[in-house]
């Protein structure tokens, strides 16, 4: 296979930190057990490679490791003086912005939580908890005496920083929820983005934890409306946002079964570009279409895909990279070594870092996961050896996607994107461009 563009780096020893901002606590339910545990991925990957624009692969190449400082998202004018090293955390820092937090509503009834940047500055802190949302039902089985929060540095309904900012849509995973990726869509916010996330009630926790999954054409409906609703707080006097949505740049963003989402919801003229998180072409046919035949055509829109080298959900060379090759130029597929499918979202902190089996054996239901071992494989994906720990591959997450997400606005976007800079981190990467 003609690989355009690729290189691989291997390197050990290089330290990478996370914003102070990231605070977090154990968090999960056992219900998580039996969504989160499917992988919020959904089914109808495609394997079909389309002719790549390079023919030949370049060389394996290393560097020696360096410690990437902590950066604001100050505009430059050039990039001569940057180094690898200093972009590969160059959006992976504390960005220029303190960060707000507001909680709408859709017209159908679906929560949207929206991440803004606020200024400098700005106190206080947005916890959530995952058992509220699991199937009512099953709340009773999470006797578990063991935190169940995550909590970003953010101010409910904090006045919004001056300017007006691009928006990033995130569209969650199957049994997944909208806030269940705060570590990059709060980070997004200190970078300058306002982040809108939808909650899917056709496919997220408490649905896949009632067994009552719904049409997934909804996740489109409910992403696409999420525009419409972000300008209607543009132009609603009294709410944080108000003056401060630019709905002419819009990046969709989403994880597993998202992926899927935002490929469909990318038709739209509204959406300049989408950015898949262990993903791949999910989801793109209708139930009743020809299973033999090749997916729709990818979006003409840039692209970036970011997966996880150990993801057993949704593996990146059989579904990810695929995806990529479909992919209509201008595209970057980066592959994070060490990495798993629930790495991209902030699961694994939960359950004293153990993720949902840690909290599901805490609960009493050890024997059910031994008499159930799919559900242990699948909801340790991304949270336990051999994966590395979260904090050291979120960087990657945070600086590849910031990066693309600003790549319009910031002239070192595309450098932070590059080969080069994927050498510089301590864990197997590999990157793909066309």
């Amino acid at each position: 296979m003609v690989r355009p563009n690729a290189v691989e780096a291997r390197i050990t020893g290089m330290s990478l930190m996370l914003p102070a901002s990231l605070r977090h606590r154990p968090l999960v339910s056992v219900t998580l057990a039996l969504g989160l545990l499917g992988g919020a991925c959904s089914s109808g990957g495609s394997n079909e490679a389309a002719e790549t624009s390079a023919s030949s692969t370049a060389t394996p190449t290393t560097s020696p490791a360096t410690t990437p400082p902590e950066t604001t998202a100050e505009a430059t004018t050039t990039t001569e003086a940057l180094d690898p090293a200093e972009l590969a955390g160059r959006f992976s820092g504390e960005g220029t912005y303190g960060v707000g937090v507001t909680e709408l509503t859709l017209p159908g009834g679906e929560q949207v939580v929206v991440w803004y940047p606020a200024p400098k500055g700005t106190t206080g802190t947005y916890t959530y908890d995952a058992r509220d949302y699991t199937a009512e039902g099953l709340k009773g089985l999470l006797t578990a005496d063991i935190p169940a929060t995550f909590t970003i540095d953010a101010g409910i309904d904090a006045p919004a920083a001056d300017g007006r900012f691009p928006v990033a849509l995130y569209s969650h995973g199957f049994s997944g929820f909208n806030v269940t990726s705060s570590f990059l869509t709060s980070h997004l916010a200190r970078y300058g983005v306002i982040v809108a996330a939808p909650e899917h009630p056709s496919r997220d926790l408490a649905a896949a934890t009632s067994f009552a999954l719904g049409d997934q054409s909804t996740a489109v409906t409910e992403l696409l409306a999420t525009i419409d609703l972000l300008d209607v707080e543009n132009a609603r006097t009294g709410g944080p946002l108000v003056g401060h949505v630019d709905t002419s740049e819009v990046t969709a963003i989403g994880h597993s079964a998202g992926g899927g989402t935002v490929l469909a919801a990318a038709s739209d003229e509204r959406i300049d570009a989408y950015v898949s998180l262990a993903s791949g072409q999910l989801g793109r046919r209708d139930a009743t279409a020809d299973t033999t035949a090749a997916p729709p055509p990818m979006p003409d829109k840039p692209s970036l895909f970011v997966a996880g080298k150990l993801d057993t959900v949704v593996p990146w060379e059989t579904v990810t990279e695929p995806a990529f090759e479909n992919a209509v130029a201008p595209s970057t597929l980066w592959a994070i070594g060490g990495m798993g499918h629930v790495g991209f979202t902030d699961i694994c902190t939960l359950g004293d870092g153990l993720g949902i089996i840690g909290i599901a054996e805490a609960s009493g239901l050890g024997a059910f996961l031994d008499t159930n071992p799919q559900f242990r494989a699948l909801g340790q994906d991304g949270c336990l050896p051999p994966n590395l720990p979260v904090d050291q591959v979120w960087p990657l997450v945070l600086n590849s996607v910031t990066a693309f997400v600003l790549r319009d606005r910031d002239p070192a976007a595309a450098a932070a994107l590059s080969p080069d800079v994927a050498a510089t981190y301590p864990m197997d990467v590999t990157v793909f461009s066309k």
